[in-house]
């Protein structure tokens, strides 16, 4: 699984040498534990293939858009687990906070209610209710010192019955605003789709390149000139790839653009900012990361609001995918689903490693199982089961990862 830093304190290759020598840095990195997505990419691919061998609808540009709309609720919140994750604290209220975001959603886009404050306004109540939620869990872990195991599992009660409190009366509660509904329900056109590749493209582009003429300029290690252009091909072509096949059918999902948005925005704060590289410190030595100076309780706050907020995004996704919400918001297998989500995808359970990207990995697997399994129809023992073990393997993997990486020094 993943274990890497953020890029500034991440050891790196060194540069020239060509394509062998660029080989050599990655086989050396893997030698000593440090396998980075790969086994989630392998593992995404075989999954792929095997469903495809088994269903001739999987592999559709139909199916592709259910996909990336079934698996961008859950992937939304994972993001914030894989935050919390990296401090080596856990939230467990993540599914309820969700679902009381979803249901705040719903209740104040209601025509005629009195307290209707349309689509844009709903959906800034409910998030800055999940950052809330989130802030309060967060000072209770880091100023009172009480586990965060305790905290979110309290909330996780505690959030639940709101939602009861609240739906009691109606039970459900439909979502009429457009603006809600199209979070998980509109599709770019064709055109909108293309530019929207072109501009991922040239922005990884630039983004990576920049990072390269800033390191050389700071007289800092700047990997393999090699390796950095082969990412932004594949990047490039992933992304001109995606819009293909979504065009084939509706258009690219304005959910999966979402996730993807938000995946970058996160990524760049987990890796290009001090507040960044302070949770990375957290999670590796919360006591040497005071003694460095970091304000370490304000950081779990910090960190607890971003999942409070991620949670809130994620609700919000799943009622606009089902245009309601009722007494079941964020209840079944949502927290099960991100949490794996994030540690499938890379993110380590021990604190201090991770990338954010993670929780895009993670929700594919996740998603692409579940959807993989309906389709065939296999019976919901079967999804639990292939769920559990794929999450065992990562979490095995992960440990014998840092294992290898502590005695290479790394």
């Amino acid at each position: 699984m993943s274990t890497a830093a953020p890029t500034e304190t991440r050891p790196q290759a060194g540069e020239g040498g060509g394509i062998s020598a660029a080989m050599r840095t990655v086989w050396e990195k893997w030698k000593a534990g440090d396998v980075g997505s790969m086994p989630v990419i392998v593992g995404l691919v075989i999954i792929t293939a095997f469903f495809t061998a088994k269903s001739s609808i999987f592999f559709t540009a139909v199916n592709f858009d259910n996909l990336m709309v079934q698996a961008a609720g859950t992937t939304t919140i994972a993001i914030g687990v894989v935050f919390v994750l990296l401090i080596g604290e856990i939230d467990l209220s993540i599914g309820y906070v969700s679902g009381v975001a979803g249901v705040t959603v719903a209740e104040l886009q209601q025509p005629g209610s009195g307290h209707n404050l349309g689509g844009v306004g709903a959906i800034v109540v409910a998030l800055l209710i999940g950052a809330a939620i989130g802030a309060a869990q967060g000072s209770i872990v880091a100023y009172v010192g009480v586990p965060s195991f305790v905290v979110t599992l309290a909330g996780y009660l505690v959030w639940q019955g709101v939602i009861l409190h609240l739906l009691g009366s109606e039970g459900v509660i439909g979502i009429q605003n457009s603006l809600i509904n199209n979070v998980a329900n509109y599709f770019l056109s064709d055109t909108v789709g293309w530019a929207v590749s072109v501009i991922v493209a040239v922005g990884y582009a630039a983004s990576v390149v920049g990072s390269y003429v800033s390191r050389r300029r700071a007289g800092v290690a700047t990997g393999s000139v090699i390796l950095m252009v082969v990412r932004i091909v594949l990047v490039a072509g992933l992304a001109f790839g995606v819009v293909a096949i979504s065009n084939h059918s509706r258009g690219v999902a304005f959910a999966m653009l979402l996730v993807v948005g938000l995946v970058g925005f996160w990524s760049y704060i987990a890796s290009r900012t001090t507040f960044g590289r302070h949770v990375y410190a957290v999670g590796g030595n919360a006591e040497a990361a005071r003694r460095a100076g970091i304000n370490v309780p304000r950081i779990r706050v910090l960190v607890f609001m971003i999942s409070g907020t991620m949670a809130a995004m994620g609700g919000i996704v799943f009622a606009s995918r089902l245009n309601s919400v009722d007494l079941t918001a964020g209840s079944g297998t949502i927290l099960l689903d991100a949490i794996s989500a994030a540690v499938i995808g890379g993110t380590s359970l021990f604190g201090g490693r991770g990338r954010v990207s993670s929780a895009l990995f993670g929700g594919l697997i996740i998603a692409t199982v579940s959807n993989g399994i309906d389709l065939v129809g296999y019976s919901d023992a079967i999804k639990d089961v292939t769920t559990g073990l794929i999450l065992l393997g990562a979490v095995t993997l992960d440990t014998v990862s840092r294992r290898r990486l502590e005695r290479s020094g790394r």
